[in-house]
């Protein structure tokens, strides 16, 4: 959100459109991965509204990826090193077929616990790519079901009305999966892996046929020693094994305009802003509005996967007013430094 509203009107058009694109879509994958929770008798309160839900950035990804694979996440303007970790965001690894996508576990059910308790903070397993995060997720479901129908229970005890359907979802990101069993459960993450790093590591569409997210941001930086940023990758529909192959588009050029962007403060806090400008002034009282309207759409789609599905497009409906408050944030000058102000996600 920040690096696209740090884009100067009628700049970069291509560049807004691709992360937008991808913004919404990130949109679905939350939901998706909601239907998922609640499908299995998750309880979301208190998930999206817990203070430590939005990081202090920088941050690393919570894959727990080795050290030598890790990299900072900072929030800020659009540019190259931002699409740069857009990327990495969105790695894939090429595993071969007869290899495991993640190593064995002994125990499948570690995997939905090692967040919560410091034993299992301890555990080794990391995690390369978020698409094989997801891979050990399926890993664990399938094992649970398993386990689970030979008991003679149903892993699959969640509240229906808890699930996120079509008609409450606007499908202009991909297709909402209602999740009843660990099919329509394998096909809801599924899509969240696809769309990131595309259907498989040699290709660079996702199971929708579309281009996937790396691929997309790949088009504005390029790759170094095989092609300039600024081109699209062309995507045969009809026959998607007859697309470009990766790191090498064929399609329009464009230009990248890597500083007709507003200079915003990177990793802004609250905390931060009060050290320049008065905790009285309209600078500041837009920054805290922000963060409160940001914290109350978190809010709000929480309120919404936890039952109330039919409150989920007005709560997307809370985001996009976010809008003109990040504008407003990211064009107006923080006092005394060369930066401007931007949007604050966390509550300090």
């Amino acid at each position: 959100m920040t690096a696209l509203y740090s884009l100067k009107p009628g700049s970069n058009l291509e560049a807004f459109h691709i992360i937008r694109d991808i913004a919404v879509e990130e949109m679905l994958h939350l939901t998706l991965a909601a239907n998922v929770f609640n499908a299995v008798g998750g309880n979301i309160e208190g998930v999206l509204t817990d203070p430590n839900f939005v990081p202090t950035y920088p941050t690393t990804l919570p894959t727990r990826s080795k050290p030598e694979d890790q990299f900072p996440v900072n929030v800020g303007k659009f540019s190259k090193e931002t699409v740069e970790t857009f990327l990495k965001i969105e790695r894939a690894k090429h595993v071969d077929d007869d290899e495991p996508l993640v190593d064995p576990r002994t125990n499948q059910k570690r995997v939905f616990l090692w967040f919560y308790t410091e034993e299992l903070r301890q555990d080794p397993q990391n995690y390369y790519s978020i698409g094989l995060f997801y891979a050990e997720i399926i890993r664990g479901l399938t094992a649970l079901d398993k386990e689970y129908k030979e008991k003679g229970k149903n892993l699959f005890i969640g509240d229906p009305k808890k699930q996120i359907t079509p008609e409450y979802y606007y499908d202009g990101a991909g297709d909402i999966v209602k999740v009843t069993d660990l099919d329509s459960a394998i096909k809801a993450m599924y899509v969240i892996q696809t769309q990131g790093e595309g259907s498989g590591s040699e290709t660079i569409y996702d199971a929708e046929k579309e281009l996937c997210h790396y691929y997309r941001f790949q088009q504005l930086v390029g790759e170094e020693g095989k092609f300039e940023g600024g081109k699209y990758y062309v995507i045969d529909k009809d026959d998607p094994r007859n697309s470009d192959q990766p790191d090498v588009p064929t399609g329009e050029t464009f230009t990248v305009e890597w500083d007709d962007v507003y200079p915003v403060m990177p990793n802004l806090t609250l905390s931060k802003l009060r050290n320049h400008c008065d905790p009285d002034s309209e600078l500041y009282a837009h920054a805290l509005e922000f963060q409160q309207g940001y914290s109350k759409f978190l809010a709000e789609l929480e309120y919404s996967f936890n039952g109330h599905p039919e409150q989920l497009l007005p709560a997307v409906g809370s985001m996009f007013r976010l809008k003109e408050l990040a504008t407003t944030l990211i064009r107006n000058p923080i006092p005394g430094t060369e930066f401007n102000a931007g949007p604050v996600y966390k509550f300090e």
